[in-house]
């Protein structure tokens, strides 16, 4: 059986990323909507561009991962493809697993394209690779898995594009990432708290310091919570659809 979900899902995380995320199109916009949001906050407010890098990799991240993610399976479930799919010899958490594995991967992806960008203009410094690595990995699979339960939660493709920018973009700007939430009144401290993306902005700007702070513990286990926590509500969620 657990052979049988792992290789289930390997090929459905393979099947999304051919027919939705491996697009020139998609490639590009995960790429150049983050920056282009950063630049105008840069050209604003012009100061040190190295402190963005943080927050604009969290933000590549965010929407790389969970633009995607939040409208495959409700546009399976308009065509009959995820009907398909339960039919197949994979359980259901195995089956959404393939699902964020797939946003994931393109989520890391796109984000490596800019962290290159990024270490090529400002240097590499004093990184610390296994905190970053690690970092990345959690956030990908926290705003993958936020995307699915988007995606499960909703039965029109344009319900989940309006839920998925109606959570992802007061996360933006609340997040840590134009904003340092030291400077936030208190209320907007506590409600950044509650957002997966503050304690990504948090992890990679350690990582990118070469740091690890008293609260990087915190901020990966953190990114940890959300992603099991959101992928139990995605698969909770789609398993009553389903009956």
């Amino acid at each position: 059986m657990l052979r049988d979900d792992l290789r289930g899902m390997w090929y459905i995380a393979l099947k999304d990323l051919r027919a939705y995320y491996l697009k020139p199109p998609n490639i590009s916009w995960g790429i150049l909507f983050p920056f282009a949001f950063v630049l105008a906050f840069a050209i604003r407010n012009p100061g040190d561009l190295r402190s963005l890098t943080p927050g604009l990799l969290a933000l590549t991240l965010l929407f790389g991962s969970s633009s995607m993610e939040a409208i495959v399976i409700v546009f399976e479930q308009r065509t009959g493809a995820l009907e398909r799919l339960l039919l197949a010899p994979v359980r259901l958490p195995a089956l959404l697993a393939g699902k964020l594995l797939g946003g994931m991967a393109f989520g890391l992806t796109v984000t490596a394209a800019v962290l290159a960008v990024a270490l090529v203009v400002f240097g590499v410094g004093s990184v610390n690779w296994p905190l970053l690595v690690l970092a990345l990995l959690l956030s990908a699979a926290a705003f993958s898995a936020l995307g699915a339960f988007v995606s499960v939660a909703v039965r029109e493709v344009f319900e989940a594009q309006t839920l998925a920018n109606f959570i992802r973009f007061p996360m933006m700007f609340l997040g840590g990432i134009f904003v340092p939430l030291a400077s936030m009144p208190p209320a907007l401290q506590a409600v950044a708290r509650l957002l997966p993306l503050t304690y990504a902005v948090e992890a990679l700007r350690a990582a990118l310091d070469g740091r690890v702070l008293p609260t990087t513990v915190l901020d990966l286990g953190a990114l940890a919570v959300f992603a099991a926590g959101f992928f139990a509500l995605a698969v909770r969620t789609l398993a009553r659809r389903a009956d």
